[in-house]
């Protein structure tokens, strides 16, 4: 299941992570980000997917360039690998990943 996080824990749970983390940039208001959801919650099944609320983590979304939402940011060892922007298909969302 995707994990709603804050910019407290966004170090641990993305920057030091071990794994892939999907990071989804949501906002409660926005219709294509509820959408997205679903999908993000079937991708969450067998990869890391956690979920920050753009209007709580602004500095954390002004940090990575969050101009549209849905955002969805691929990182791998602490850095950003791939970026997804609006609403896309699962198949394109874990086309960042490369494999």
């Amino acid at each position: 299941m995707a994990k709603i996080i804050n910019g407290k824990e966004f170090e641990k749970e993305v920057l030091m992570s071990g794994e892939p983390v999907f990071v989804d940039f949501y906002a409660d208001w926005c219709g294509p980000c509820r959408m997205l959801a679903p999908i993000l919650e079937e991708i969450s099944k067998s990869h890391k997917v956690v979920k920050i609320n753009v209007d709580d983590e602004n500095e954390l979304a002004g940090r990575y360039g969050i101009m549209s939402i849905p955002c969805v940011i691929l990182f791998k060892n602490g850095k950003e690998a791939g970026r997804s922007i609006g609403l896309r298909p699962k198949d394109e969302i874990l086309k960042l990943l490369g494999e």
